[in-house]
């Protein structure tokens, strides 16, 4: 074939538009999302499906995906076969402790470390994160020793003092949010007479308020979820908390994989609602902390 005969050849003409490719290109993007949506779903479904079954529908085969009837009865039955009640309760004060703790010593050393100059800040500062690297078992031991040498064991003192301390990676975020605030505010206040804490208190903080979520959150969440502190720190089991009185169920002679389903969920429901009432300004936040790091 001459090269006039392929100069004069017209091109081929694509099968589909460019507006019909995208299309195509969006509706397997959704379908590639709700697969994955559907099997991140699925254990959660399951483990409210196992949840609303009796005890003689856990073991039919083939597996029955919808309780029939529905057991609403087997979130009494928690509360009746185990003190699950007493576990909320618990679990609620070391929360409260924990998110109190973390609040008055995340904000006090991320500002210092923000806002204050000082010799020898940086080197602090990195010390401060270089306590990241070192993973939570290689101090395990030490830490029961001492607690125990305190007499401690057996108390809620080793779950919630050490928050009264600070979490080194909750103040590297809000220590970076405090420094995108500018220092223009707080030279002003100094000049209207402010004192430092009263530009902590009236000027930085308010200012910080996603900051200040993404702490309460995430110790939320990390206290309430904790099982192995619980675990070796608590003998007495009107002291469990809600992951380690979960533990009754698959204790027992016969387990109720049922309760232990329906105990589970109620679990899941508080960081469910906590999330929800947070989601923007905990979006915001994290959004905000990716820009900045």
């Amino acid at each position: 074939m001459t090269q006039a005969t392929l100069q004069s050849t017209p091109p081929r003409k694509s099968l589909l538009t460019e507006r019909q490719v995208v299309l195509v290109q969006k509706v397997l993007g959704y379908i590639t999302l709700l697969a994955v949506a559907a099997l991140l779903v699925l254990p959660l479904y399951w483990m409210v499906a196992t949840a609303l079954k009796s005890q003689k529908q856990m073991f039919d085969l083939p597996p029955a995906w919808v309780p029939n009837p529905v057991e609403f009865e087997n979130f009494v039955k928690v509360f009746q076969e185990v003190p699950f009640g007493r576990f909320l309760v618990n679990t609620v004060i070391i929360v409260a402790l924990n998110i109190v703790g973390e609040l008055v010593a995340v904000t006090l050393v991320a500002y210092g470390f923000a806002r204050v100059r000082f010799p020898g800040r940086s080197i602090l500062f990195l010390l401060m994160l270089s306590t990241l690297m070192i993973p939570y078992q290689v101090t395990l031991v030490p830490r029961f020793i001492l607690f125990s040498k305190l007499g401690w064991i057996n108390t809620y003192l080793p779950l919630t003092v050490p928050a009264f301390t600070g979490s080194a990676f909750l103040i590297f975020l809000v220590r970076q949010y405090m420094m995108s605030i500018p220092f223009d505010l707080d030279e002003a206040a100094y000049i209207d007479g402010a004192s430092r804490f009263g530009v902590f208190w009236r000027i930085i903080l308010p200012l910080s308020r996603p900051a200040l979520v993404l702490v309460v959150v995430f110790t939320f969440v990390g206290t309430w979820n904790d099982f192995l502190q619980p675990l070796i720190y608590l003998n007495d089991p009107n002291m469990f908390t809600v992951s380690l009185g979960l533990s009754f169920f698959q204790g027992a002679r016969e387990t109720n994989w049922n309760l232990l389903m329906a105990g589970s969920l109620l679990a899941t429901i508080p960081p469910l609602i906590l999330f929800f009432i947070a989601q923007r300004q905990l979006i915001g936040g994290i959004s905000i902390e990716g820009l900045k790091g």
